[in-house]
């Protein structure tokens, strides 16, 4: 099988595409042959050397793939069954802790950037049956991670507001998820095309904030002063401010990404004065990926895919993500 490694040090020119033997399953492991992965900003910060990691490393958190073999003891699986990958094989459920968020493949453990992969039982769960493989591939992180904000942090509601920052990953799945139940969403983004798209897809109010720098007051204006009961926030401290301005009394803002950089001034009287809260979000749970699959089926709900490359490409997948070209996910195929 062909596999793509990391070298060192890192960076997109270090991958290097390899050939490996398929490994047979253990006790308690399962052999998937991996048909689907796709691209999240957590792999890009690993293959460019900003979270380290050993040398070798095959990349990739994310896959949807074919059953091919079981190990001892496994009894949720048996060959054939179609499955996606979990971002953290030991968070079973209920809260975070540091101990459920260890593991994850292509960063703590070798990842899905392999035509066939053999791990514990724990790190796969049913995908859902209304999607493809490619589809499949792009929930298990950047979906989780939207499904976890309206759902699981915050208890939205029909007619709630929400606004949605930019068109990667996390931000389209939020804008899907939050018109699947009836809200009402706000997006940002700085190139009128994606807005438009943005718009099709249900997005009620578009605002470029290249033209709008304030985009926090005109939230407050488009909501009639209420301001919005969810803040989908991907770029941390270059867009936190006018966040806590958009952020209605009692509302959330999940913190789901730093793209601006990873410290800056906060306006904190502001954001008490509100009543609002702060919610960092790394993904989520097994139990709640399994929610979230129930409700992709029940709403057939399709993921939005940007593009798609061959394993032997990946370097060049993550440069087109890098240009921040890409609207909804990247993929790449194994085959």
């Amino acid at each position: 099988m062909h596999v793509m490694r990391l070298g060192e040090p890192a960076g997109l020119d270090s991958l290097a595409l390899d050939t490996a033997e398929p490994r047979p399953p253990g006790p308690g492991e399962v052999q998937v042959e991996v048909a689907a992965s796709s691209l999240n900003f957590h792999d890009y910060v690993v293959v460019t050397g900003l979270i380290p990691t050993a040398p070798g490393r095959v990349p990739l958190s994310d896959c949807a793939g074919t059953v091919t073999a079981v190990g001892e003891g496994v009894t949720r699986f048996k060959a054939g069954d179609r499955v996606m990958s979990h971002f953290f094989p030991g968070w079973l459920d209920g809260t975070a802790t540091m101990e459920k968020l260890l593991g994850v493949p292509g960063d703590h453990v070798d990842g899905f950037a392999a035509g066939s992969v053999t791990m514990a039982e724990a790190a796969f769960g049913p995908m859902p049956a209304n999607l493809d493989f490619a589809e499949a591939a792009t929930l298990p992180c950047a979906a989780l991670t939207a499904w976890r904000a309206l759902f699981v942090e915050t208890r939205l509601k029909p007619g709630d507001w929400v606004l949605v920052q930019g068109s990667g990953g996390v931000s389209v799945f939020a804008l899907q998820f939050a018109r699947m139940i009836g809200c009402r969403v706000i997006a940002t983004s700085s190139s009128d095309e994606k807005l438009e798209r943005l718009g099709a897809l249900g997005a009620e109010h578009l605002i470029n904030y290249r033209r709008e720098a304030k985009w926090g007051k005109a939230v407050e204006k488009l909501t009639g002063g209420r301001g919005v009961e969810l803040v989908v926030e991907v770029g941390g401290p270059g867009t936190i401010g006018e966040s806590v301005r958009a952020v209605g009394f009692g509302g959330c803002i999940a913190m789901i990404g730093v793209l601006t950089g990873v410290s800056g001034e906060f306006p904190l009287a502001a954001m008490f004065q509100k009543n609002a809260r702060m919610a960092g979000i790394t993904v989520g749970s097994q139990q709640a990926q399994a929610d979230m699959v129930k409700a992709i089926e029940a709403a057939d709900l399709h993921p939005v895919i940007d593009s798609s490359y061959p394993l032997e490409d990946l370097a060049a997948a993550f440069r087109h993500q890098e240009a921040q070209a890409h609207f909804g996910k990247v993929c790449i195929t194994m085959g």
